[in-house]
């Protein structure tokens, strides 16, 4: 009876010991690199997609544009622009919104720029410093950006305003 209780012990010790996992060899030929764009948000199971678009056809004269960073900027992949008056425009999950400015600061007078704009389903918050101050003005700074569920991303952003 006793070396049946040890023989029973001894499969159930060696059938519950965990696998071992193994790295492949970067050398291997099928080996695939997946690389991932994601946004930051303080809920992993939420996310909010920020698209870029090509420059709004209904902005006529002044205006605000960035995009999520300086080579982005550089190829026109805007994230966010606006009309430096009424209305801000965005690619969120998926759809073009034409969105109202609700408050929007004086860029020729200030250093930082600050504008809020809503929607019936989302709340932003562009802030940015001045770093360059030319005809058109080149800000850096976040974009903020809160859906009425309450998932909220913030990006960085770099971009101009000027007319």
């Amino acid at each position: 009876m006793k070396y049946v209780i040890i023989f029973f012990s001894a499969i159930l010790l060696v059938s519950c010991k965990k696998e071992q996992q193994t790295v492949p060899d970067s050398t291997s030929a099928d080996s695939v690199k997946v690389v991932h764009d994601s946004v930051n948000t303080n809920n992993s199971s939420e996310k909010i997609l920020v698209e870029s678009f090509a420059f709004p056809k209904e902005i006529k004269e002044c205006s605000c544009y960035f995009a999520k960073n300086k080579a982005d900027f550089e190829a026109e992949k805007y994230i966010y622009a606006d009309d430096a008056g009424k209305t801000a425009y965005m690619k969120l999950d998926g759809k073009r919104l034409a969105m109202s400015l609700i408050s929007s600061s004086d860029m020729e007078a200030d250093e930082e720029l600050s504008k809020e704009i809503e929607s019936d389903n989302y709340k932003i918050s562009v802030k940015g410093k001045k770093i360059k101050d030319e005809e058109a003005l080149l800000f850096k700074g976040t974009l903020t950006i809160e859906k009425s569920d309450g998932t909220v991303v913030t990006i960085p952003i770099y971009g101009e305003c000027g007319c």
